[in-house]
């Protein structure tokens, strides 16, 4: 690269406005929809390394109807017989609706122009582009032309497309407009671009507010700013004749990456009409993307008269017709431009989504305001596009708390107490940086229910397969009878009316790998387990936050009760969550104290089972049976008998 660029390179030329010149551009807003006309099957077609077939392009011709395009630029006719048979096809076999008007282009050469305008004889509506480049770079170096000889061709070929489209137009029926691109705009003196436009007003002599007249300002190449080009459209805005007999269109190209704030800003100057692609496909950059530009409008509020409702099989569709693909980050169409990997990104998104739910479940409740989406870094709703929110956020080792709290929320309904989403992110964060990759939505899944002990089956070293509490009477401290015994299926017991109601807590833990009951007491559930583990595994638990949620989604039959709790152990240094989930509130808690204690105990020894002495019943038969077949010295053996009465008698 040059070290001083001017040398080489010219800056561009400020748009002569009249002295104290005020732009109006800047000051406008964009408030409606402009016509649109896609151009996918010509200038998109022609700029593809393997151009489409009639049949693919049949079947994106459907599509853009069916999104809501008037105008479609279908072919050009005198470039090749498949382009002109693309054109009789759809004509002759009824693929155009009666609201929807089909464009061509032909270069001003009178051989080619007649091809083009039989292409479209016998369409209700038609459009004939005619084009020329009129910039000094192509007058003075390609066709080595004068200002008046390109005015002079230019008009020739008008003359022309204006006897021949009236005479197929007599014979039948069709009704065309005359669409004058002047080719290389954007490097055309403003003044000429008037004066040649002018003299194709006069010479097509035609234009009336009801059948207007088209100039295309095309940028063919974007060789300024977009506020250059806003000049120039509005300085031609300002000075072509009968201005409401004219419909200004723009044709950006994307040659500087800004053809989408060039064509907004040349609609603020004064275009109506833009020419454009689905995705932005064209020659060398492409042509200015349609659906950036009308999903642009959509999230301002004006309707773009463009349905991408769906626009993943909009995208599809294109991408299978270019041969082509979407980048990721590609506006709008992007796999990933509603995603946030973030932490700080995925704590704003979060939170406003919590927070526009309630905002929105007042509206419903009240009657009152409006539903506006107010959402950090998302600008637009995604599923007015036809997608989820489970792309929203994605987490990998770069992401944070939120971003792992709301997918768990928005998949396993959990909602985590703030202080609990650190300690979750952490063991996701660190799976994340072991696998070496994102963390999906069943990873995160995977990880949590292990970490905290939520399968059916043992996970850590302890695992509470079913339990029992008993009430104690306050004075005997002797237990009446069972208050709940653990079943998920059969959770119709009431836990007590107080949590301080003093409990036997009596449980059957699997213990590394062995079951084992463990018993204990305190006032309510929670204490009493935690009672138990202190008497049969010496685990010193303390309590230090705790929350509830009730779970009612449509999609589980019964409500679920869910216990987050934080305990530490001994010193109180080590700390850790349990959760708990059942059908059954005191069952929840259990599990939840069992959960926390699994992420305490790390490599402790646990003391082995008590003996537990338990005296079987005895009877004076099984007593005396001890003598059943002595054998004495004299070779005789004794034996047993029982009377009626159950007496023994010894018999030698």
């Amino acid at each position: 690269m040059l070290l001083d660029p001017s040398t080489k390179y010219l800056p561009y030329p400020a748009v002569a406005f009249p002295p104290g010149y005020t732009r109006r551009w800047p000051t406008q807003r964009a408030l409606k929809a402009p016509t649109w006309l896609s151009t996918d099957l010509r200038d998109g077609n022609q700029a593809l390394v393997n151009p489409m077939s009639n049949e693919r392009k049949l079947e994106l011709f459907r599509a853009l109807v069916k999104i809501g395009f008037k105008e479609i630029e279908v072919a050009y006719p005198s470039a090749s017989e498949q382009d002109f048979q693309f054109c009789r096809s759809i004509i002759e076999n009824g693929e155009v609706p009666d609201d929807v008007t089909l464009q061509i282009i032909t270069p001003a050469r009178a051989d080619l122009i007649e091809r083009s305008i039989w292409s479209l004889a016998g369409a209700k509506r038609a459009i004939i582009m005619l084009y020329n480049a009129v910039s000094p770079v192509f007058r003075e170096v390609v066709f080595r032309n004068t200002q008046e000889q390109t005015i002079d061709m230019t008009l020739k070929a008008v003359r022309f497309v204006k006897k021949l489209t009236e005479e197929v137009s007599a014979q039948t029926g069709t009704h065309f407009q005359l669409n004058y691109c002047l080719e290389t705009f954007s490097q055309t003196e403003p003044e000429f671009a008037v004066e040649i436009a002018n003299r194709v007003f006069d010479e097509w002599g035609k234009a009336t507010p009801e059948s207007k007249i088209i100039f295309n300002l095309a940028a063919t190449v974007e060789c300024a700013p977009s506020n250059h080009y806003a000049d120039q459209v509005e300085y031609f805005n300002n000075n072509i004749k009968q201005r409401d007999c004219v419909t200004i269109s723009i044709h950006p190209h994307n040659d500087r990456g800004t053809a989408v704030a060039a064509t907004e800003l040349g609609l603020l100057a004064g275009g109506e009409r833009v020419e454009g692609c689905l995705l932005g496909n064209g020659e060398r950059t492409g042509n200015v993307d349609l659906i950036t530009l009308a999903l642009n409008l959509y999230s301002q509020g004006v309707s773009p008269k463009l349905d991408f409702s769906n626009l993943k099989e909009v995208s599809d569709l294109v991408c299978k017709a270019y041969e082509t693909t979407v980048p990721p980050r590609y506006p709008y169409a992007g796999q990933l431009v509603f995603t946030a990997f973030a932490g700080t990104h995925q704590d704003a998104i979060k939170k406003g989504l919590d927070t526009q739910a309630k905002r929105w479940a007042e509206v419903d409740r009240t009657g009152q305001g409006t539903k506006y989406w107010a959402m950090p870094y998302i600008p637009i709703d995604p599923k007015d596009l036809g997608y989820g929110y489970e792309n929203l956020i994605r987490v990998s080792s770069q992401s944070g708390k939120a971003g792992t709290a709301y997918i768990i929320k928005q998949n396993m309904l959990l909602d985590l107490p703030r202080k609990m989403q650190v300690a979750v992110y952490k063991i996701v964060q660190e799976q994340s940086e072991k696998l070496g990759k994102e963390m999906t939505t069943a990873l995160i899944a995977s990880a949590f229910r292990q970490s905290f002990s939520l399968d059916s089956k043992p996970v850590g070293r302890l695992f509470l397969h079913s339990y029992s509490l008993f009430p104690l009477s306050p004075s005997t401290k002797e237990p009446s009878s069972p208050v709940s015994d653990y079943s998920d299926d059969l959770m119709t017991l009431t836990p007590p009316a107080e949590d301080q109601s003093v409990l036997r807590f009596e449980g059957e833990v699997t213990v590394d790998g062995t079951k084992r009951t463990i018993r204990g007491e305190g006032r309510g559930p929670v204490l009493a387990v935690i009672n138990a583990l202190s008497n049969d595994l010496s685990i010193e638990l303390t309590i230090r936050e705790s929350e509830a949620q009730t779970i009612n989604a449509d999609n589980l039959p019964n409500a679920k009760s869910v216990t987050y709790i934080e305990m530490s152990i001994k010193d109180g240094k080590s700390t850790a969550w349990g959760v708990g989930i059942s059908s059954d509130v005191v069952t929840s808690k259990c599990r939840a104290v069992i959960s926390a204690a699994n992420g305490l105990v790390g490599e402790m020894e646990f003391p082995r089972p008590r003996m537990i002495f338990a005296p079987q019943p005895v009877t004076k038969s099984r007593a005396d049976s001890w003598l059943q077949g002595i054998k004495l010295r004299a070779g005789r053996v004794l034996s047993l008998s029982s009377d009626m009465n159950g007496t023994s008698s010894v018999h030698v």
